[in-house]
């Protein structure tokens, strides 16, 4: 196993801005049929491992690399076209009361 800087290439931060929660799902693009021999190894590993819906933690545990090294390294797959993330964080669901005001607002016009 290399070191964590030799993985990223020293990077702390990915190449395209991006967040990666814990809970988010990765999925290999579907425009993916085989991985390019230009990527690292763990970076095989991780689109080996993302055939089907794989949250960020299930994939650094089972990789067993730090979340930030594997942070670095998903923002550089999804810039890439190679993943896809499904993004844990629902929309905020409206209040029920606010929502019947506006109807009734609606109604009298």
């Amino acid at each position: 196993m290399s070191r964590p800087y030799m993985v990223t290439g020293g990077r702390t931060r990915p190449r395209v801005t991006r967040y990666f929660d814990l809970v988010d799902m990765v999925v290999r693009s579907a425009r993916l049929t085989e991985p390019t021999s230009a990527i690292s190894p763990e970076c095989a590993q991780i689109l080996e491992l993302c055939r089907i819906p794989t949250s960020v933690a299930e994939v650094a545990a089972i990789i067993g690399l730090p979340i930030g090294v594997l942070r670095v390294l998903l923002g550089d797959l999804t810039g890439e076209g190679l993943l896809r993330v499904v993004s844990s964080q629902r929309q905020p669901v409206p209040d029920q009361s606010l929502l019947r005001m506006v109807l009734d607002g609606l109604e009298s016009l």
